[in-house]
């Protein structure tokens, strides 16, 4: 399952993109999840995007992008969450992400 900020445009936009690239996720929205059976508060859903797999690990920011892009039914879609949670380019996916989580509200409306 992937959780978002359903209230985001840019995050919206962006599922849109992965549902084209073949990501294939449960996605729910952080108003319509209970944190506490996530094992997660409502501040941590407000700051970054969940994912929570089949036995109840959590993966947040980069890394839940790159396990939703894993399911992908594309093999190149699946490489690049491979790449993109890997050892070598997670610090740089995880500062690029935090930047990305942080202004997401300034980006133009044709990004949301």
């Amino acid at each position: 399952m992937l959780v978002y900020d359903g209230d985001c445009g840019f995050c919206r936009r962006s599922l849109g993109w992965g549902r084209r690239l073949g990501v294939r996720v449960e996605a729910v929205p952080a108003s319509a999840v209970d944190p506490g059976a996530l094992g997660l508060t409502r501040e941590q859903l407000a700051e970054a995007v969940w994912y929570v797999d089949e036995a109840g690990v959590r993966h947040r920011g980069h890394a839940a992008i790159a396990r939703a892009l894993r399911t992908s039914r594309w093999l190149p879609v699946r490489l690049a969450g491979r790449v993109l949670g890997s050892r070598p380019v997670s610090p740089l996916a995880s500062r690029a992400y935090a930047w990305v989580a942080t202004h997401r509200g300034r980006f133009p409306s044709w990004l949301g």
